[in-house]
């Protein structure tokens, strides 16, 4: 098991992309049951308890995302075999786009009203 958490394990081929879904699904779920709950007063700005929440954990996930790409690099240059090295840059481009994407949707949904 502790092979799978090597970096240069192609398992993090799909890593970025699917931290990537489990936090959209998580935000967009805990948006839509947050606003069938507790919607925020119509009167109250962007500044809400839900878009703080969501804009914590988008920086968590964004940043998780960022020191994982910087760490695949790492792991690419520290090794000699090939298949490793394609492995490690591969699944750091992944995770960078993946922290690109969670960026882009996440920033929008911070700074807009929720529960429109």
């Amino acid at each position: 098991m502790k092979h799978l958490l090597k970096l240069t394990h192609p398992i993090h081929l799909v890593g970025g992309v699917t931290l990537w879904g489990i936090w959209f699904v998580a935000i967009y779920g805990g948006l839509s049951v947050a606003c069938s709950v507790a919607p925020p007063a119509a009167e109250q700005d962007t500044l809400t308890g839900i878009n703080v929440v969501i804009g914590i954990l988008t920086l968590v996930v964004a940043g998780l995302l960022l020191w994982l790409a910087w760490a695949s690099v790492g792991a690419a240059r520290k090794t000699s075999l090939r298949r490793e090295c394609y492995f490690a840059f591969t699944s750091a481009g992944v995770y960078l786009f993946s922290a690109m994407g969670t960026l882009f949707v996440g920033i929008p949904v911070i700074f807009l009203p929720p529960c429109l």
